[in-house]
């Protein structure tokens, strides 16, 4: 028989080396069969004579050893491999647990089984020769002295040493041969000595009521939250403990009671109705927990019955101290499953007041800040059970633009049309489908992603919606989904941020792709600046040219009919020709309300009409800035029409029916001449600066804003708005008038709030720009008296060189009369009064004086205003306005005025330089 053993090890071992070393081809057989019988000797060698090993046999010591790499390496794992642990030592079949751990901890260390193995596992004899001295230079050379700080490394350092615990040297090899005597001698006596000890205890032992026996024969039902003879629950949160025991078995019944109070807690939390799916998730994932603890507590209970079956009566305790059981071991098994308990105990009351990505918060919290490596481990086991329901809904929404929250958990929802702020951008025109559909809700933004992570989901999910439902493109939708959707997942946040990375690029340039080349918003948005802004400059002159004596007219005579012809005419007759169809098909021309007395030039109106899904940039706000801007340009080119033709009329007049011998009326002409030329001259630099300072500039930073290579919708909306503000602003729409101090200093003094007219530059530019029209009115009047004057003058030469025999003069006033009147006439002042004659030959006044006044007057008020605002433009804090104000006063022929406003100067103290009033628009 013992043959027969000896010689089935052989065979194993012939196996084992077999299977276990390589053959190498190139061997031949001698040299192999040698390698063999080599390696078979040393492992019988190893077999016969065990070598004692060098660490201590301590299983606490290797489960440190694991449980700290496991922590360094992979922490989900930690915990996991605590509760193993608790299972392996309640196991009674092993009886080298240590060993089994440290050959576990030595094989996590093991090389990579891809590579080769050596052919022999015996060291060449030069090799050990070299490692032997090498020892030995060391430990000549090592320190003899060290320092305490150095010992305590060392000591630490051996503590922990990936090798093992080194064992203590066993007493003999510490003790002279004369101590080891006198110890023998010292240890019979300590074992005489205990064994008195033992028996004296034996004898004084005294029973407890109820026996230790049966707490521990009651503990499993505690522990799952069930009340038992000894341990009854007297209330939900309340566990009744036996008044009868001693003090150390109350505390450790203490000790055992908070995971039993934890579990009834946590088992009636998780049949509570959840308010979300991630409450759902949550009270899932604690039930797990819980499962896996009962499981514990079923292990305990199967090591409770058999040790209690093993018991020996007639011992002290029951023979309860042999058995491997005891209460004191059952709180150190249940110690990490109660640190557990605990923490999810915790997680289910906070998260009572929470939902969605706030529950998500919360257990990130315990992850990523808590202290304990345990702790934190299985709270990230928590999450991925728990983030499951945020992740199919996050997937739905980055792959499908689909809103899956039927609990409002995510942190993209949808917006409330009943809110306030949301109803007051609707009723200015400045809401879209793009911007009022959804919207994030910074409360539900997880901790597991930041800001930025969240509004690029933010966006791309909006932009698949508004794909989908807004540019009619679903089917690239569907396609992009089935080709990029993914599993998403708690864990891999690298991998998950790429993903979201190339689905924001995917969707961000598909959607700016339909807006430029099948939507064309970049050609709208030219063709706004071309003809709403007054860019197409042979299209605007051409159509304020053939539409100026329909809109001379009143409102109420004008025809739609007759502008649209016209616009097409214009449209014909220009550069705008050659635009698209689907450009000039957007283009139309329209009356705005009417107000009484007004005409056509006071209510005409171009119009760009702008549909779906490019209103999303040009809004119905836009839209009006557009319409505003237009209509004060457009007052502006009326302006400077009527100045041009005013102009030319008197130019070419000069040289023939303008041409006087009197002194009077050539000064008047003069002075005429040169305040158009001041007007003219203010046209024109405001139009300058307004069309090239404002617009272009602005146009500018728009092309720079939307040509961008990452640019997205948000950006050219966000672009677009600074463009019109840019225009609106600088273009003295909606800038304010700065106060000088010395106003807010009086108001102040005065108790009167500060008050500022937000269209304080439209007034005035509106004042200047009726003031120039009725100036040209005038100089209208004087032209019609001048030629009705060299009618006259001509007919009264005529009638002279004809007129053969002399006849009796008539009364004939004014300068050009050709003969004194035989009756003397009233007496009159020659600078503003002339003579006439009337049908009966009554003398009546001249019209020259009143239109000389009239022309004095409305050039004197130019003048003021135009002080006014250039004063109001000098203490600007934008360079680019106070630069109009130098442009238009380059040569200081103007003296700029800072007024005073109404509320500030004291009553009465108004001069007619400090008093524009507002009125109506031109």
């Amino acid at each position: 028989m013992p043959h027969d053993h000896s010689h089935r090890i052989s065979n194993a071992i012939d196996s084992l080396i077999a299977h276990l070393v390589p053959s190498d081809a190139s061997e031949d057989e001698e040299a192999a069969q040698e390698r063999h019988d080599n390696c078979f000797e040393l492992v019988k060698t190893l077999l016969d004579n065990p070598i004692s090993p060098a660490i201590s046999s301590d299983v606490n010591h290797a489960s440190d050893l694991i449980k700290r790499k496991l922590i360094q390496s992979n922490p989900s794992q930690a915990l996991r491999f605590s509760n193993l642990y608790t299972r392996l030592l309640s196991l009674p079949v092993l009886n080298q647990k240590w060993a089994i751990l440290y050959l576990l901890y030595q094989l996590a260390d093991s090389p990579d089984p891809n590579e080769p193995l050596p052919l022999s596992p015996l060291r060449q004899p030069v090799q050990r020769d070299v490692l032997r001295r090498r020892a030995e230079k060391e430990q000549a050379t090592r320190p003899v002295a060290s320092t305490p700080r150095e010992k305590e490394e060392e000591v630490f350092n051996d503590a922990f040493q990936p090798g093992g615990l080194k064992k203590f040297p066993p007493k003999e090899a510490r003790q002279s041969p004369g101590e080891k005597a006198e110890n023998n001698e010292e240890d019979n006596s300590n074992k005489r000595d205990v064994s008195l000890k033992s028996t004296l205890l034996a004898d004084s032992y005294v029973e407890i009521d109820p026996p230790e026996t049966a707490l521990l024969r009651d503990l499993p039902f505690t522990l799952q939250g069930l009340s038992s003879a000894t341990l009854p629950f007297s209330q939900d949160t309340v566990l009744k403990l036996p008044p009868t025991l001693p003090s150390p078995l109350i505390s450790l019944l203490h000790t055992l009671a908070e995971p039993s109070l934890l579990y009834r807690g946590l088992s009636s939390w998780v049949k509570t109705p959840a308010g979300g799916l991630l409450g759902q998730s949550l009270r899932a994932a604690i039930s797990g927990e819980l499962r896996s603890y009962l499981s514990l507590i079923a292990t305990l209970e199967a090591q409770i019955r058999r040790a209690l079956s093993s018991l020996n009566e007639s011992a002290p305790r029951g023979g309860i101290g042999k058995a491997g059981v005891t209460l004191k071991r059952c709180v150190v098994w249940t110690r990490e499953a109660t640190m557990g308990l605990r923490l999810l105990s915790l997680i289910a009351e906070e998260s009572k007041s929470k939902r969605g990505g706030q529950i998500i918060s919360l257990i990130h919290g315990f992850s990523s800040s808590h202290g304990d490596p345990i702790v934190a481990a299985f709270a990230e086991r928590l999450l991925i059970q728990v983030t499951r329901p945020f992740y199919d809904i996050l997937r739905h929404w980055i792959y499908d633009g689909e809103l899956q929250d039927p609990y409002k958990e995510f942190f993209v929802k949808e917006q409330d049309p009943n809110n306030e702020a949301r109803k007051e951008l609707k009723s200015r025109g400045q809401s879209s489908v793009w911007n009022d559909k959804y919207e994030t809700d910074k409360k539900m933004i997880p901790s597991i992603i930041t800001d930025d992570f969240a509004q690029k989901v933010f966006l791309i999910g909006k932009s698949l919606n508004f794909i989908r439902h807004s540019c009619g493109d679903s089917q690239w939708v569907e396609d992009y989904s089935k080709s990029s959707s993914k599993e998403l997942r708690y864990g891999d946040t690298a991998t998950l941020e790429a993903w979201i990375d190339e689905a924001y690029k995917t969707t961000m340039k598909r959607l700016m792709d339909l807006m430029t080349n099948k939507f064309h918003l970049f050609e709208h948005l030219r063709a706004l600046k071309n003809y709403i802004l007054l860019g197409q400059g042979d299209f605007i002159a051409l159509l304020m040219e053939s539409l100026a004596a329909n809109l001379d007219r009143p409102a109420g005579a004008q025809y739609r009919h007759t502008l649209t012809a016209q616009l097409e005419h214009a449209i014909r007759g220009s550069n705008a020709q050659y635009d698209s169809p689907e450009v000039l098909r957007r283009l139309d021309a329209r009356m705005l309300q009417l107000s009484h007395g007004d005409i056509g030039w006071d209510c005409f109106t171009l119009e760009y009409k702008i549909d779906a899904p490019t209103d999303v940039v040009v809004t119905e706000w836009g839209n009006r800035q557009y319409l505003k801007v237009f209509n004060f340009l457009w007052r502006i080119k009326r302006v400077e029409f009527a100045l041009a033709s005013t102009w030319r009329k008197c130019m070419t007049g000069s040289r023939g029916v303008l041409q006087t011998s009197d002194p009077a009326v050539v000064q008047t002409w003069k002075s005429t001449r040169g305040v158009l030329a001041e007007m003219v001259h203010f046209v024109g630099q405001l139009q300058y600066y307004i069309l090239f300072e404002v617009i272009e500039s602005s146009w500018e930073q728009l092309q720079k804003g939307i040509r961008k290579e990452d640019c997205t919708l948000d950006d050219l909306i966000r672009a677009h708005t600074r463009y019109l503000d840019s225009i609106t602003h600088k273009g003295l729409l909606g800038a304010r008038r700065r106060q000088h101090n010395e106003a807010l200093a009086a108001a102040a003094a005065m108790g009167i709030a500060e008050v500022e007219d937000r269209n304080s530059y439209m007034v005035q530019l509106g004042d200047l720009l009726r003031t120039m029209l009725h100036y040209r009115e005038a100089v209208d009047g004087l032209y019609s008296w001048s030629v009705s004057e060299f009618t006259r003058r001509q007919e009264a030469e005529v009638r002279h060189s004809t007129t053969a025999a002399p006849r009796s003069p008539t009364k004939r006033g004014g300068p050009f009369a050709p003969s004194k009147p035989s009756t003397p006439a009233p007496p009159l002042d020659a600078d503003d009064v002339f003579g006439a004659d009337g049908p009966a030959g009554n003398v009546v006044p001249s019209e020259f004086p009143a239109l000389q006044e009239r022309l004095r007057q409305q050039g004197g008020s130019f003048r003021t205003r135009l002080q006014i605002l250039l004063g109001d433009l000098a203490y600007q804090p934008d360079v680019d306005m106070r630069f109009l104000g130098v442009a238009m006063n380059f040569n200081d022929v103007y003296q700029p005025v800072r007024r005073k406003t109404k509320s500030a100067a004291p009553a009465g103290s108004q001069t007619a330089k400090s008093e524009v009033g507002n009125s109506s628009r031109a």
